[in-house]
């Protein structure tokens, strides 16, 4: 079996008292598109960039392409792409020049006119740099992380801050990188963007990856559960909720009383009795087959952009 083209073992990184990352451990294989899905502040960006050779971790052991990214120098950049949180170029800089800019720096070169025009950037190739949409400076950077037709490719939060249908062009060009067999490693905190893009995804929290797998796995990891978000006209107990018949598990978000079902019908069956005798009303009720926020959700405690 092939060696994983990325390997993490036991990786730590601390900023003062502050763990960023504690103790994650992953493999990616090659050609698959790997998810770090967290929220803000959970370590995802910190374990990218020590992958990248941007930091130095505290401990651990890291290897990209068989590289130590801290100690390979110029042949570990020579093999890795990447899309920073945010790229900020020179303002009078124009698109063509900036792509013949970052070819230079490598051996093995793309064709600079082949990505603009599959990054639909020929129209804008003497365009200056302040003159782009976010969306289009996002395919800049892109076409750049490209530029070097690297055999990994690490995309930290791509989609972050663009409208939706910029997201999805995004979408579409990961997608196209995944049917080319291109190794790529993303980080997000979009619950659609992971079931979408992803082969598999790790969850992370709080420095920690809690469970990996592919999003069918992860979703049926809560398998035969049914998530029921009910408002009522006057507060509940949470023991009342929780002793419900047919419900494995309770979380109040906000003024939503969230009820998970192994029995979807006796749980509502079990509600709409004890509201009656309680001489309380039901407001309002969605039901939900299980999605990766669910899994998230039972992990942790809490939703993804809390």
């Amino acid at each position: 079996m092939a060696e994983p083209i990325i390997q993490v073992e036991d990786l730590y990184k601390s900023y003062g008292a502050v763990e960023a990352v504690r103790g994650v451990s992953f493999v990616v294989n090659e050609g698959e598109v790997f998810g770090l899905l967290g929220p803000n502040g959970a370590g995802k960006t910190s374990t990218v960039e020590i992958l990248e050779g941007m930091r130095t971790p505290d401990r651990g052991t890291v290897r990209v392409c068989g590289l130590d990214p801290e100690r390979s120098g110029s042949d570990f950049k020579q093999t890795i792409g990447a899309v920073l949180q945010s790229t900020a170029l020179p303002d009078k800089l124009k698109v063509k020049e900036a792509l013949d800019l970052f070819a230079s720096f490598y051996r093995d070169r793309a064709s600079t006119d082949g990505l603009l025009k599959r990054f639909q950037l020929e129209e804008k190739r003497d365009a200056f740099y302040k003159e782009l949409s976010g969306g289009q400076k996002q395919r800049l950077a892109l076409a750049m992380a490209l530029v070097n037709n690297p055999k990994v490719v690490f995309l930290d939060e791509p989609t972050a801050g663009l409208d939706p249908q910029v997201r999805r062009e995004i979408y579409d060009i990961i997608e196209e990188l995944r049917r080319e067999k291109k190794t790529v490693l993303l980080t997000t905190h979009y619950i659609e963007e992971a079931e979408r893009l992803c082969d598999r995804v790790a969850i992370v929290d709080h420095g920690k990856i809690i469970k990996t797998g592919t999003p069918r796995e992860l979703k049926q990891s809560s398998a035969g559960t049914t998530r029921i978000e009910v408002r009522l006209a006057r507060p509940a107990t949470e023991a009342a909720l929780r002793g419900l018949d047919g419900v494995s598990d309770f979380r109040t978000m906000g003024d939503v009383y969230v009820l998970y079902a192994s029995r979807a019908p006796q749980a509502i069956v079990s509600l709409v009795k004890h509201l009656e005798a309680d001489n309380n009303e039901l407001q309002t009720m969605e039901m939900y087959s299980p999605s990766l926020e669910d899994v998230f959700i039972e992990l942790t405690g809490r939703r993804l952009r809390e």
